[in-house]
C-alpha cells in the first residue's frame, strides 16, 4: 500500500471527494482516505504522479509518504530477515513529523485574533443597542456610523478566517461543496445582506425617515456574521486537539525510537546515529539504556523490560543466544550483542507501520457514513435555499427567512458524520499497540468482535510448544536420580523433541553426564545404548514391552499417565525396568482462564491438533474447550476452517508455518507474535505477548470500539436530523421556537468535539479481566512452584545419591556368568539395594540402603576369587 498526505480536507464530503478521484485513476485497485490523518491508502500499478495529479484536479494537495511499501508473504519475509537497509529511523522520524500537530498553533492564533475583534463588533452591535452600553457621544446617534464599524470589523474577522471563502468557494467551483463551503455561504450571505441593509439604511438616513432607519438597523447580522467564523474556529480548534491525542499512541511509540547506538568497532566503543547501524555490527549496551536496533545476544546477561512493545511490565531475562529488540530497556547488566533487523526492519518500525496502515484503510461501517457525506452538503444547500423560499412564500421578511437559511446552513456538520468511524479507528489501534494487539487494518478491528467461533491450534497456542518432563515414576528398588541418570545417557544422543525435555530436566538439575556407547535409534520408537557394560533401552511401551516384561503396576500408571494427555517413556537397564518418564507439550497458565472468557463471551472454541484422539481429549478437557478435532494434519487445518466457517464467523489463532492457510481462510487470522513470520503475515491480528488471554482482549477491544462506532454515527445523523428542522423553523409555528444562526454555529463546532471526545473514551476501556491477571499469576506461580519442587527433590536424591552409591573396580570377572555371581552375593548384602555389574567395565555399582564399610564390600568380592577395590 503507498501512502500519500492529502491537504486542503476539511470534512467529510472533501475526504469522500478525494476517494472518487482518485479511485478512478487507470491502475488504482482500491483507495481510502483518513480525515483524520490527512493520508490516503492506495493499492495498485497506478502511478505516483498520476494519483497526485487525480487530487490536485479534485481541488486538493497531496505528496508520497516517505514510507516503505508493504507486501506480504516472501516479500516481508526478505524485509524481515534483515536486509532491507537502514532507513527506519528516517521513515519514524517523517512519520512522526507527520503526525506533529501544526493545526492547533495556526488555529490558536487566528482564534486569539478573530475574538479580539468579534468582542468589539459585540460591544458595539448588542452591548449599546441591546443594554445601552456607553459609546463616544458622536458615535451614539450616528446610525450610518456604526454600520460602517460592524462591517469594518466583521470584514477583518472575514479576512483572518479567509480560508473558510478560499476552501469552500474552490470546492463549489469544482461541483464538490464541503463543509467550509456551508461555512462561508452562511457568513458570506449574513455579511451580504447586512451590507445591503447598511445602504438602504444610509439612504433612509438621508432621507431623514428614522423609522426606517431603525427598522434596518435590526437586519444587520454582521455580528453572526463574524460570530459564525468564531465559534466554527473553536470548534476546529477543539477537534484539532482532540484528535491530536487520537494519535498520542503512534507518537509515543515513534518517540520511543532510540537515536545512537554504541557499536564496537576496532575494539573501541563508538558512537554513531542510529541511522549508521548495519545488519551484523557489534553494539553493547549498559544498564538503564535502550537496545538501539534489533539484535541477538553474544556476551552477558540481563533483565529487560519490554513494555514498550508487549505492554508487560515485569521484565524478562535475557541471556547468550537470547533476542532483543529495539526500543525495550536493559536494567541491570552489560550485554553485547550482534544486530539482526536495522531500520525499518526493527520490531518498533513494523508495529509502527502496522499501526500506520491500519489507520490509512477504512472500516465496512464507514461506507455508511461516506455514502451520506457524499450527497450531505448538496443536500443541505438545497434545504437552505428551500427553506428561504418557502418563508418568503408565506409572507416573512427576508431577514427572518435569510436567518432560518443561514442557520440550516451553519448548524449542518458533515464533519461529525466524517470523523464518527476514523476517530475510533484511530484510539482503538493505539489502546491495542499500547497493550502489545496490533489490528493490522481497520476491516480487522471492526471485524474480530463479531466473530462466533475461536479456532484454537494446541502447540504453541494453547500449550507452550515446548514439551517437559512432568512425572518421574522410578521403579522398585531404583532412585530417582538413578532413573534421571540412565534416561539422560540415552536421550541426550537422540534429536527427538521429547528427548530435548529430559536432558533439559537433567541439565537442570546437574545430574552426571554419563556416555552410552553402540547408541542406536530403533525402529518403533525405541533407543539402545550401552552403559557400563549394561544395555540400557528407552521408548514408548509397546518398544519396551517388547523387549523385557512391564509389570502390570506400570502398565496401569502408563495409562492413566496418557489419559491426562502426557506421553510415558519407559526406561530399562539389562533385564530390569527401572522407571517411567512422562513428557508433556503443558498448556500455557494463561490458557484456561483466556477460553473462559471467550466461552462467556458467547463463542464456542474449539481445538485443532494432530495429537491421537485420546490426548488430544485430555489437553481439551484441561484447557476446557467445547470441541476438539484430533488428527488435524497441518494441509488439513483449512479445510477445517472452511467447514467451521459454515457454522459462523471464524477467527483462527496460530503461530506456525502450517498454521498460514488456515490462518488466511478464517474470516480474522490471529497470529502470537513469537510465531514465524510466514503467520504473522497472513494474519489480520498479531499478539505480541504471545498470550492467549490477548485473544479475548481483543475481541473486547473489537467490541468496544464498533460500539463507540455507533454512538458516534447515532450522534452525528441524530444531532443533524434534529438540528436542521430547528434551524430551518419548522417548530415555529407551532412552539415559536427559532435558532439564531450564532447559535447553530456553536451546536455545529461542538458536534464534532462531542464526536472525537466519545472517542477518546476509549482509552479507558478495561479490555482484561481484573480477575484475569490475579488467576493468571496464581496459576503461573503453582507451576513454577512443582517445577522448582521436582527439581530441589532431584537434587537432593542426587546429594544423597553420593554417599549412598559407591563403585568397586573388580578384576578377574571374565562373562556374564562372573557378573551374576558378583551380583548375587553383593545385593546378599542387608544394606545393598541394588548391584549393577560388568565384566566389560569391570565395575560393580552399588546402591545401598544404609552406611556399609569398603572393607566389607571389598572382602564379599574377593571371597569368591576376585580382585576388589574402591
Amino acid at each position: 500500500m503507498d501512502q500519500y498526505t492529502v491537504t486542503g480536507m476539511s470534512c467529510a464530503a472533501c475526504s469522500s471527494r478525494v476517494e472518487k478521484a482518485v479511485s478512478k485513476v487507470p491502475g488504482v485497485e482500491s483507495c481510502s482516505v483518513s480525515l483524520l490523518t490527512n493520508s490516503m491508502g492506495v493499492e495498485g500499478t497506478a502511478a505516483a504522479a498520476d494519483v497526485i495529479r487525480a487530487v490536485e484536479e479534485a481541488g486538493y494537495g497531496a505528496s508520497l509518504k516517505p514510507s516503505r511499501k508493504t507486501g506480504t508473504g516472501a516479500e516481508n519475509a526478505s524485509v524481515r530477515d534483515g536486509s532491507g537497509g537502514n532507513s527506519g529511523s528516517g521513515m519514524t522520524a517523517a512519520a512522526e513529523e507527520m503526525l506533529k500537530d501544526r493545526e492547533t498553533p495556526v488555529l490558536k492564533k487566528r482564534l486569539i485574533a478573530s475574538l479580539g475583534f468579534l468582542l468589539v463588533l459585540m460591544y458595539f452591535s448588542m452591548g449599546h443597542m441591546m443594554w445601552g452600553w456607553p459609546v463616544p457621544a458622536f458615535f451614539a446617534h450616528n446610525h450610518v456610523a456604526q454600520g460602517l464599524l460592524q462591517l469594518l470589523l466583521t470584514g477583518i474577522v472575514m479576512g483572518i478566517n479567509q480560508k473558510f471563502f478560499v476552501s469552500g468557494f474552490k470546492s463549489l467551483l469544482h461541483g464538490a461543496p464541503n463543509m467550509d463551503t456551508l461555512v462561508a455561504m452562511g457568513s458570506g450571505a449574513s455579511f451580504i445582506y447586512s451590507t445591503y441593509a447598511l445602504f438602504l439604511m444610509t439612504d433612509a438616513q438621508a432621507k431623514g425617515d428614522m423609522t426606517a432607519v431603525m427598522s434596518y438597523m435590526h437586519e444587520f447580522y454582521f455580528e453572526s456574521a463574524a460570530m459564525i467564523l468564531t465559534l466554527i474556529t473553536v470548534g476546529k480548534m477543539l477537534e484539532a486537539r482532540s484528535r491530536g491525542k487520537t494519535t498520542d499512541a503512534l507518537k509515543s511509540l515513534m518517540k520511543l525510537a532510540p537515536k545512537t547506538a554504541v557499536l564496537i568497532r576496532d575494539g573501541q566503543e563508538v558512537t554513531v546515529p542510529i541511522e549508521q547501524v548495519k545488519k551484523q555490527d557489534i553494539f553493547v549496551v549498559r544498564p538503564g539504556e535502550n537496545i538501539p536496533v534489533d539484535g541477538v545476544i553474544l556476551d552477558g546477561h540481563s533483565a529487560v523490560n519490554e513494555a514498550a512493545l508487549t505492554g508487560e511490565s515485569i521484565p524478562v531475562d535475557k541471556t547468550v543466544g537470547d533476542p532483543v529488540s529495539a526500543a525495550t530497556v536493559n536494567q541491570s547488566g552489560f550485554i553485547r550483542c550482534e544486530a539482526t533487523r536495522v531500520g525499518e526492519d526493527t520490531t518498533l518500525s513494523q508495529i509502527i507501520q502496522m499501526v500506520s496502515d491500519a489507520a490509512a484503510t477504512k472500516a465496512p461501517i464507514a461506507k455508511v457514513a461516506d455514502k451520506v457525506s457524499g450527497i450531505f452538503v448538496p443536500a443541505v444547500i438545497t434545504i437552505a435555499a428551500l427553506t428561504i423560499a418557502v418563508w418568503l412564500l408565506t409572507g416573512q421578511t427576508v431577514g427572518f427567512a435569510l436567518a432560518r437559511g443561514i442557520s440550516v446552513l451553519v448548524i449542518s456538520c458533515p464533519c461529525a458524520l466524517g470523523l464518527a468511524t476514523p476517530v475510533a479507528i484511530m484510539v482503538g489501534n493505539g489502546v491495542g499497540a499500547k497493550t502489545g494487539i496490533l489490528f493490522k487494518t481497520a476491516v480487522s478491528l471492526e471485524e474480530t468482535g463479531k466473530v462466533q467461533i475461536v479456532a484454537l491450534d494446541k502447540t504453541g497456542t494453547i500449550t507452550n510448544g515446548e514439551p517437559r518432563v512432568t512425572d518421574l515414576i522410578p521403579a522398585e528398588g531404583i532412585s530417582r536420580i538413578q532413573l534421571l541418570t540412565a534416561a539422560y545417557a540415552l536421550e541426550q544422543k537422540s534429536e527427538h523433541p521429547l528427548a530435548k525435555a529430559v536432558v533439559k530436566l537433567a541439565e537442570e538439575t546437574g545430574v552426571e553426564q554419563k556416555e552410552v556407547e553402540s547408541f542406536e535409534a530403533l525402529p518403533g520408537n525405541g533407543l539402545t545404548g550401552v552403559l557400563d557394560g549394561v544395555t540400557l533401552l528407552g521408548g514408548s511401551q509397546r518398544f519396551i514391552s517388547s523387549q523385557i516384561i512391564v509389570s502390570r503396576e506400570m502398565r496401569t500408571q502408563a495409562d492413566q499417565l496418557a489419559e491426562n494427555g502426557k506421553t510415558p517413556l519407559f526406561f530399562a537397564r539389562g533385564d530390569q525396568l527401572i522407571g517411567i518418564i512422562a513428557v508433556a507439550d503443558v498448556i500455557k497458565e494463561d490458557s484456561p482462564q483466556a477460553i473462559r472468557e471467550l466461552q462467556e463471551m458467547g463463542i464456542r472454541v474449539v481445538m485443532l491438533t494432530g495429537d491421537n484422539e485420546r490426548t488430544a481429549a485430555a489437553i481439551g478437557r484441561t484447557a476446557g474447550v467445547d470441541e476438539v478435532i484430533a488428527g488435524v494434519l497441518p494441509d488439513g487445518k483449512e479445510r477445517v476452517i472452511r467447514e467451521l466457517k459454515e457454522k459462523g464467523r471464524v477467527a483462527m489463532v496460530g503461530d506456525g508455518i502450517n498454521d498460514a492457510p488456515a490462518l488466511t481462510r478464517a474470516d480474522i487470522g490471529i497470529a502470537i507474535g513469537a510465531g514465524t513470520d510466514i503467520a504473522i503475515d497472513a494474519a489480520d491480528v498479531v499478539l505480541m505477548k504471545s498470550r492467549l488471554s490477548d485473544v479475548p482482549a481483543a475481541i473486547r477491544l473489537s467490541r468496544a470500539t464498533l460500539r463507540n462506532i455507533h454512538q458516534n454515527l447515532f450522534w452525528a445523523f441524530f444531532y443533524n436530523i434534529i438540528g436542521i428542522p430547528l434551524a430551518a423553523g419548522v417548530w415555529y409555528p407551532l412552539f415559536g421556537w427559532k435558532l439564531n444562526p450564532m447559535f447553530g454555529a456553536a451546536a455545529m463546532s461542538l458536534s464534532s468535539f462531542c464526536v472525537v471526545t466519545n472517542a477518546l473514551r476509549l482509552n479507558f476501556v478495561p479490555i482484561r479481566k481484573e480477575t484475569a491477571a490475579g488467576i493468571e499469576q496464581q496459576l503461573q506461580n503453582e507451576m513454577t512452584e512443582m517445577a522448582q519442587a521436582m527439581t530441589a527433590e532431584i537434587k537432593k536424591e542426587k546429594e544423597e545419591s553420593k554417599t549412598m552409591e559407591k563403585t568397586l573396580k573388580v578384576e578377574g570377572m571374565m562373562c556374564p556368568h562372573c557378573e551374576a555371581r558378583v551380583k548375587k552375593v553383593l545385593e546378599a548384602l542387608p544394606e545393598v539395594a541394588s548391584a549393577a555389574v560388568s565384566h566389560v567395565a569391570g565395575t560393580a555399582v552399588v546402591t545401598l540402603t544404609a552406611e556399609v564399610a569398603d572393607e566389607v564390600l571389598i572382602k564379599t568380592v574377593e571371597d569368591q576369587g576376585y580382585t576388589a577395590s574402591i
